[in-house]
């Protein structure tokens, strides 16, 4: 999987201190990005699941997906989360597609990633929306979906 950086420590993608883990790669392409760096699907290194598992276990922190957008990257980043959720890391991920959009358009991969998660922030960022007041977000069209509850599961099936 291709990640820019992780950040250690972090208490800006989630509550409390997370392991931030930042992929590389988007085409969402939203006017107003805070991280157009983050668009290259070549940009930063290549990383194994144990690699990002060391730095993880480490810090002991629930782990936030960002980028990017970890969602292109699924098929790569799945094993990571399979991981992550059996050791019993509490997973956010930030997305630029809508949950509609994984659970109709999406792969198996993303569906299957979806499933390990605790938390979804899901939607582009749409600038005219942004609002700096908002908790983990950056525009209002952004939700912050609890993807842990019993009908959601069966909702993706």
């Amino acid at each position: 999987m291709r990640i820019l950086r992780i950040v250690e420590g972090t208490s800006v993608d989630g509550p409390g201190l997370r392991t931030s883990i930042y992929f590389a790669g988007c085409r969402h392409a939203c006017p107003g990005c805070h991280n157009q760096q983050s668009w290259d699907f070549a940009g930063g290194q290549d990383y194994t699941v144990e690699d990002v598992m060391k730095i993880v276990r480490y810090n002991g922190f629930p782990v936030t997906f960002s980028g990017g957008d970890p969602m292109y990257q699924a098929e790569a980043i799945l094993p990571l989360a399979r991981q992550l959720h059996a050791e019993g890391f509490g997973i956010w991920c930030y997305t630029g597609f809508t949950l509609d959009e994984l659970l109709a358009d999406g792969d198996e991969n993303q569906r299957a990633v979806l499933k390990l998660l605790d938390v979804l922030v899901d939607g582009p960022f749409v600038q005219s929306l942004r609002d700096t007041d908002l908790r983990f977000r950056g525009s209002s069209n952004q939700r912050l979906i609890d993807v842990r509850t019993p009908d959601f599961k069966e909702w993706a099936d």
